[in-house]
């Protein structure tokens, strides 16, 4: 039988994660990048968000920990830094995302 007191913190624990992915523009930034690396300027051509709200919500996921920089020369390069969240991308490529209109 399972422990509740282990569930409720499972529960808790999933529910904090999967908040941080109830913002579109944040979901779709997790999209591309689980694709591989990016640059801010890369990301602002690809996914039509621009700043400021860019840097915000890359901002928000750094603070996260769901995604991690790496700098190169005056470039900044953003990363998926949880492997939870390419798990959990996989899931909802699967679920939404209809074969024939996905792009990259």
């Amino acid at each position: 039988m399972l422990n509740i007191e282990e569930m409720r913190a499972g529960a808790l624990e999933a529910t904090t994660f999967l908040k941080r992915f109830g913002n579109e523009d944040r979901l779709l930034l997790l999209c591309h990048l689980s694709q591989g690396e990016y640059s801010v300027s890369v990301l602002e051509e690809i996914t039509g968000i621009q700043q400021p709200t860019l840097s915000q919500q890359l901002g928000v996921l750094r603070e996260d920990n769901l995604v991690k920089t790496r700098r190169d020369g005056k470039w900044i390069y953003y990363s998926v830094d949880d492997p939870k969240v390419l798990t959990l991308l996989q899931c909802v490529y699967q679920l939404f995302c209809p074969k024939g209109k996905a792009s990259s």
